[in-house]
């Protein structure tokens, strides 16, 4: 987890929400890096105490959207200072639709891993 970055009361809210939202996407960057690493571990386990070809596919299914999240969600990361140029509501719209968007992408493939996870860990716990 990042450091949290201290919020000044001279600064305006839209400068607080995108600090906010740049500590949020880190931590979640974080966290999917840290699932990329997990995820091979994960993969070679299967391989060698389970040789099952459907859960091997899954995780190499669930490693490939991993990377496709974490590639998502650094061009995100990189957009999210261009909200500080917004100047109507629509705009600012736009933005928090979009984290919120990238937030429910997180969330739900967070509870697609750990489900597999558990699938994993449960197969094997099944086999002593």
């Amino acid at each position: 987890m990042k450091p949290t970055t201290p919020f000044y009361s001279h600064e305006p809210d839209s400068s607080i929400m995108i600090k906010k939202d740049k500590v949020e996407v880190g931590n979640w960057l974080d966290d999917l890096e840290y699932t990329k690493e997990e995820l091979k571990y994960l993969l070679e386990i299967e391989h060698r105490m389970l040789n099952n070809a459907q859960l091997y596919q899954t995780l190499h299914e669930l490693k490939r959207e991993n990377q496709l999240h974490l590639r998502e969600l650094y061009r995100y990361d990189g957009t999210i200072k261009n909200a500080l140029e917004c100047d109507t509501t629509e705009c600012d719209a736009f933005y928090l639709d979009k984290h919120e968007v990238n937030r429910s992408l997180y969330v739900n493939h967070l509870k697609k891993y750990r489900d597999i996870k558990s699938k994993l860990f449960s197969k094997i716990l099944s086999q002593s």
